[in-house]
């Protein structure tokens, strides 16, 4: 794309819209030619450069584009700039984000000329089936640094260069990652060959920055404050020197590092996989000290009414009906208890607070600024700040959108709103969780102040992107002296020095990077198009449950117990089994075909996205939080399609459907009062003649405090009592290879058809009855019966006095006294 034919006045742009500015004009020229990361600092217009290569692409080659960013806000933001900056009809440039229906996203991508989407909503779609890329000639991944490990933008490059017909990737970020080996990670798993990067010592980017000035200020925490923090590390060291005494750790020093639990952590899961028992006991422990380690960090560097909010709710935890041993422990603790009170009984400030209200004071009043915006992790904390800080200034909250901890999220809408206002100057300060870090158009404000040091480079560089760019501003960050902010300072601070060092380096050694992700680039882009999964090559070879001994699917699928099957079928024998299954195999059976019903080409490229034949899978939409449906969906010949199943996790013919459960989970359903496994089972089995129970992982008897032998018998009842296969696999990529085996088995050796059906039973009367009175208070199934057999109703329970209650078998004191708190409590 040459620099005058990329004219800010010409190829879909409107006129005059876009500032003329040479280094994003250099950018696009680059990335409009080969699949590029763009790295430019916040607020210098990352997203007019990917508009530009947009726009090109669309004039030259036609088809779509797809623009991905991580945040709702984010998608709306650059879905009303690329509106305003191009001159396509409003209607062709959509936005997709969870918010719209599954449905409706399908029936407006194929009108679409440019989607803008949460890589989340494309992920999904892209695994039911819904969408194909084939079209898209220009994919951008805003915010790139994010894509590493099982984020989704690492599964949606990898379908876009096996599925587009004519692909172009830009990714873009201010920091895309801590050293050059994950700046290579980020470009190997987006299939970037190409790296761009601008400074501000760049002559061209120099005059459209300004100085932000970066200070420290440390704050004395109180007697009261240091109190509670030091009762609850007395409790950390009894807790580290029973692990010390299992020979996991040498230290008891509560202020020991993350990377030292983490190392712990590992050791215990070792001795687990060993089946020792001290390995359980000693997880239990140690997930003990991780929540003492979280409420002393809110006690030093948060606030007091933090660790209140924070002991609240791991009491409420405590009480539930599956309450975790850890939980029970620590709020049980005499010295935990004693911190609890002090908690409670402290009415004085936490010193951050009086610190920030100067600081504002100083830059809204005296020094005659407009805006500032105060961040911290905590969105308890941002809620006391706002409450607190309203009271001398203009305060508005902006935090995330899921309600958590307690607390409500912000709607996109509210979101919105609240942006808008605050770049209109309605209110003066902004407190924010990370939800406004990451390329959010917040406006330039004169502070933006750190409630507490953000020891992730990215962060902190993203965070203090929000001032210093059209005049000067400054950064504050405040630190408690002698906590953990003080670590985290220098952590940040070295961190600082590294990613900025390195981002010079950077630009010195394009050539270098480029020449290291273009050797393997080509490789990396023929591993994305055949859609081969090398590590899967091995997976459930071994061990006694995994698909590789295939005569389990048989047994799944079923030979002659059904009608009429055993004529038809036959005896299965291993070479029934030996079908390939795996993506890219010469001699697997029903071959996919593109959406337009092409073969695929000879490179091994296949278009699964939008394709309707081939073994279909059908998949529950709560299944996406596993791999094994993206997995599915990258397989040769094979199609998934994503549905709220009423009953089962996979469905793989008209008469095979599968309900997968974790070790982990395994155990939980058979205690749920709720829902347990034998209802589930037992609705499996009346909608499938060969319903299928995968129980995935290797330590099925070593979750929780469950006798062996009562797990034992929960399989035996399965197989036995309701007649369902039970297979065991070692983890997601084996439940994948056994799923893919019984589905082709299935639908192409037995020639039969999938369908969905089945539906949740209705529960009886005294099922209702005893699913009331078990969740007051959490008390649980078995006590729930003793209770409506004691009193002959629900009323007659829910109205009875203390006493009476206490005459019943297994009520002691606590139970009757939560129960009369539930039922005679005023509602709040």
């Amino acid at each position: 794309m040459a620099t005058e034919a990329a004219g800010i006045d010409r190829h879909l742009l409107v006129d005059g819209f876009l500032q003329r500015r040479r280094y994003q004009l250099r950018l696009a020229d680059a990335a409009a030619d080969e699949q590029t990361l763009v790295c430019l600092p916040t607020g210098l217009g990352k997203t007019t450069v990917s508009l530009l290569v947009t726009a090109e692409r669309l004039h030259e080659a036609g088809g779509k584009a797809l623009f991905l960013a991580p945040t709702k806000p984010l998608v709306q933001q650059h879905a009303e700039f690329y509106r305003e900056a191009l001159s396509i009809p409003d209607d062709e440039i959509v936005v997709f984000t969870g918010d719209v229906k599954p449905d409706d996203r399908a029936a407006v991508w194929d009108d679409a000329r440019i989607v803008i989407a949460t890589p989340q909503v494309v992920e999904n779609d892209l695994v039911g089936n819904r969408i194909s890329l084939r079209d898209v000639t220009h994919l951008t991944f805003d915010e790139c640094h994010r894509a590493t490990g099982d984020y989704a933008y690492v599964y949606i490059a990898e379908r876009y260069h096996a599925d587009a017909a004519d692909p172009l990737v830009t990714g873009m970020s201010a920091s895309p990652g801590g050293d050059t080996e994950e700046i290579e990670t980020v470009c190997e798993n987006l299939g970037l060959v190409n790296v761009e990067v601008m400074t501000e010592e760049d002559a061209d980017v120099d005059e459209y920055t300004h100085d932000t000035d970066v200070q420290w200020e440390q704050v004395t925490l109180p007697d009261e404050v240091l109190a509670i923090r030091d009762g609850l590390n007395e409790v950390i060291t009894d807790r580290l020197e029973k692990l010390k005494q299992l020979g996991v750790t040498n230290t008891t020093n509560p202020d020991l590092s993350q990377k030292d639990l983490n190392k712990m952590r590992g050791q215990l899961k070792r001795m687990m996989d060993n089946d020792q028992s001290d390995g359980y006991k000693g997880m239990s422990t140690h997930a003990e000290v991780m929540k003492l380690r979280r409420a002393t960090e809110l006690v030093e560097t948060q606030s007091v009414e933090s660790v209140r909010r924070y002991f609240e709710r791991q009491r409420e935890a405590a009480r539930s009906s599956g309450a975790s041993k850890a939980s029970q422990r620590m709020v049980a603790d005499p010295k935990v208890r004693k911190a609890m009170r002090k908690a409670e009984s402290f009415d004085g400030l936490h010193p951050k607070f009086s610190k920030a209200r100067i600081l504002l004071a100083e830059t809204l009043g005296i020094d005659g600024g407009e805006r500032a915006i105060l961040f911290t992790e905590s969105r308890d904390t941002a809620e006391a700040l706002v409450e607190f800080l309203s009271a001398s200034f203009d305060v508005r909250k902006f935090v995330g959108q899921g309600d958590k901890d307690g607390s409500d999220g912000m709607s996109q809408n509210e979101q919105q709103e609240t942006l808008d206002e605050f770049k209109a100057g309605e209110f003066e300060v902004l407190v924010s969780t990370s939800v406004a870090e990451e390329g959010l158009d917040v406006p330039e404000v004169d502070l933006v102040c750190f409630y507490e040091p953000v020891p992730t480079a990215i962060r902190s560089i993203q965070r203090k992107g929000r001032t210093g760019r059209q005049a000067e501003g400054k950064v504050v960050v405040l630190m408690a002296e002698d906590t953990r902010d003080e670590a985290f300072f220098w952590i940040s601070r070295r961190r600082e020095k590294k990613m900025a060092s390195q981002l010079a380096e950077l630009k010195e050694a394009t050539d270098d990077i480029e020449e290291t992700v273009g050797d393997d680039g080509q490789a990396g882009l023929d591993a994305f198009s055949d859609g081969s999964d090398d590590e899967s090559d091995d997976a459930g070879s071994d061990g006694d449950g995994g698909p590789g001994g295939g005569v389990d699917a048989g047994a799944a699928a079923g030979d002659a117990d059904e009608p009429g099957d055993a004529d038809e079928l036959g005896d299965a024998g291993l070479t029934d089994f030996a079908e390939n299954t795996r993506a890219g195999d010469e001699s697997a059976e029903g071959d996919a075909t593109t959406d337009e019903g092409t073969d695929a080409d000879d490179d091994g490229v296949v278009a699964t996205a939008g394709v309707d034949e081939g073994v279909e899978v059908v998949v529950d939409q709560r299944e996406l939080d596993s791999s094994i449906a993206k997995d599915l969906s990258t397989r040769d010949g094979l199609v998934t399609r994503l549905e709220t199943l009423a009953v089962g996790d996979y469905v793989l013919s008209d008469r095979v459907a599968v309900e997968r459960k974790s070790a982990a989970d395994f155990v939980d359903s058979m205690l749920d009062a709720d829902r347990s496994m034998f209802e589930q089972v037992g609705e499996l089995s009346r909608a499938y003649a060969r319903p299928v129970m995968v129980v995935e992982g290797t330590n099925l008897y070593g979750q929780r405090d469950i006798d062996p032998n009562a797990i034992r018998g929960a399989l035996a009842s399965l197989a036995v009592d309701f007649d369902v296969s039970v297979l065991r696999t070692e983890g997601e990529k084996d439940t994948t290879e056994l799923l893919a085996t019984v589905a082709k088995r299935e639908q192409e050796t037995r020639d039969r058809e999938v369908s969905v059906h089945g539906e949740k039973t209705t529960k009886t009367r005294a099922e209702q009855q005893e699913y009331v009175v078990s969740s007051i208070a959490d008390i649980g199934p078995v006590t729930a019966r003793t209770l409506l057999e004691h009193f002959g109703t629900v009323e007659a329970v829910m109205t009875a006095p203390e006493d009476d209650l206490l005459e019943v078998d297994g009520v002691g004191p606590v139970t009757a006294e939560r129960i009369r708190e539930v039922v005679g409590s005023e509602y709040e």
